[in-house]
């Protein structure tokens, strides 16, 4: 087991991290909300029809994401295979309301034992998310994510996050399947975008402090073990 000090990982735009966040947020909450309200209150359509069509905009903005970033990696295939499962699940259940509210429960249901069937995995899934979105995307950016995989607390701590997203969205797909039972159409459509960004919201900062509180406590032991290992020449050369 190495006690090298872990690099940095290579900087990445943060213009680039602000438009996304906000064509997410545009696409998949305002856009759906106002999208099921105006069809439903203005042009009188049936809450599944509305239902299904203001279910769009997730899906558009999904396959903008792997369009823009040009290339078919893990990450990207990960996606397309959700959004084909989010298009599956909204024609099958395009008759009943009900089905089209647990649509998106089911997708970040099934994420989450995604998840938790990686961790038998040579790597997690969250290595493939931590590659991603915490690197510049360069071949050198890429391979120095790759490198880090040989750090024992590395490992454990992309295991240990994976673990914690999959438990978590299982959580959040069955709150929201019970609530779709107990809530009507129109407050669910406000309250379950709600309840998915706010979960990967919650998610992605715990993420972060358990990343930087990580890093600290291997730098601290490899300081340690250095100063162990200096210690111990000193003495040798004393003898």
């Amino acid at each position: 087991m190495s006690t090298a000090v872990q690099p940095s990982p290579p900087a990445r735009s943060g213009g680039a991290a602000a438009i996304g966040l906000a064509l997410t947020i545009a696409l998949s909450v305002v856009a759906p909300i106002v999208t099921y309200n105006t069809l439903v209150d203005d042009h009188g359509w049936s809450e599944a029809s509305a239902l299904l069509v203001s279910g769009a905009w997730p899906v558009l903005d999904s396959a903008i994401m792997v369009a823009w970033r040009r290339k078919l990696d893990e990450f990207a295939i990960v996606t397309l295979v959700f959004l084909a499962i989010t298009a599956a699940v909204s024609l099958i259940g395009a008759n009943s309301t009900r089905a089209l509210l647990v649509k998106d429960s089911a997708v970040t249901g099934l994420f989450g034992l995604l998840c938790l069937a990686t961790l038998l995995a040579p790597r997690p899934l969250m290595f493939y998310f931590g590659r991603k979105f915490g690197t510049d995307g360069t071949p050198a950016g890429v391979a120095y994510y790759n490198g880090l995989w040989q750090y024992e607390g590395f490992r454990s701590a992309q295991r240990r996050m994976t673990l914690v997203w999959g438990v978590v969205y299982l959580i959040e797909a069955a709150v929201r399947v019970a609530l779709s039972y107990v809530l009507d159409t129109d407050t669910m459509v406000t309250v379950s975008p709600i309840l998915i960004y706010g979960t990967l919201g919650g998610l992605a900062l715990w993420t972060i402090r358990f990343v930087k509180r990580t890093k600290a406590e291997g730098e601290k032991r490899a300081a340690a073990a250095a100063a162990s290992a200096a210690a111990a020449q000193a003495g040798g050369s004393a003898a």
